[in-house]
């Protein structure tokens, strides 16, 4: 009996001792979406829902030994990169993915915890604009992370949004999803700039305090998407339902007394 193969996502990024954010948010959303997941750890924080209260760095040529080990075995089909807080770590990434050719790269520049707690050193967010922007098949910055990268101020409007995405685009990335989440109004509306032009996706804002991970679950879900065999517009669609609908089971989970996750197996969990 033959099979077929069976699609692989993986996440290079920081762990979350809490489980909310980082890896384990990466492949929990793997794993409900059918993906088989492997990783590559970038950093240990000590954390929880409350905040951040400690980062251990992995030294570069260990993350190096994660990367060639998956890919000297594994048939990765799509990448997703969260967590690089240190200008060597984010070369080593770089260098990885050119040795072994990654097609399907999906970057989430993550700079700052949903607790407010900073993820990255100043000085590692030009080698990051530098060295991963032109590399990535999408770069998924929230408000915040756009304006960070782009030199500007923060978006207020859609014309905003899109001029930082065309800004990133002109860096060399592919694609830029700029995430509203952290806007006003009632919808949370992002939008997806490729070389076809802009794509705006919109979702009724529901109200929860459990919005931990929720960038480092859309990027994954992107990521699973495209190891799935989807196109990008249709990998970004399907990562912003399962996210939406994530964060409206999220008060189903009792956990912590701060930020608590997202609900990463709602079409699991009996009703």
């Amino acid at each position: 009996m033959t099979t077929s193969p069976t699609p692989i996502a993986l996440t290079i990024a920081g762990s979350d001792s809490g489980g909310g954010a980082g890896i384990q948010a990466d492949l929990k959303t793997f794993s409900a979406l059918c993906v088989y997941g492997a990783s590559v750890l970038t950093a240990l924080t000590a954390q929880n829902t409350r905040g951040v209260t400690a980062v251990h760095d992995v030294p570069p040529a260990f993350v190096t030994a994660q990367i060639d080990a998956v890919f000297s075995d594994l048939a990765v089909g799509a990448v997703k990169i969260g967590m690089l807080s240190q200008p060597d770590v984010i070369r080593v990434v770089r260098e990885g993915l050119d040795r072994w050719r990654v097609a399907n790269v999906v970057l989430d520049p993550v700079m700052v915890a949903t607790s407010g707690d900073l993820l990255l050193v100043p000085e590692a967010v030009e080698t990051l604009r530098t060295l991963l922007v032109p590399r990535a098949t999408v770069v998924t910055p929230n408000l915040h992370e756009a304006a960070r990268l782009t030199d500007t101020p923060l978006a207020d409007t859609r014309a905003a949004m899109i001029a930082q995405a065309e800004a990133l685009m002109r860096i060399g990335a592919q694609a830029v999803l700029v995430k509203g989440g952290h806007g006003d109004g009632s919808e949370s509306e992002d939008v997806l700039l490729t070389a076809d032009g802009p794509l705006w996706l919109s979702a009724r804002r529901h109200p929860t305090r459990n919005t931990h991970g929720t960038g480092c679950t859309l990027s994954s879900a992107i990521a699973a998407g495209l190891a799935l065999g989807l196109d990008l517009p249709q990998a970004v669609r399907a990562a912003k339902a399962y996210l939406t609908a994530a964060i409206r089971s999220a008060d189903r989970l009792v956990i912590g007394s701060g930020h608590g996750p997202v609900d990463h197996f709602h079409a699991w969990r009996p009703h």
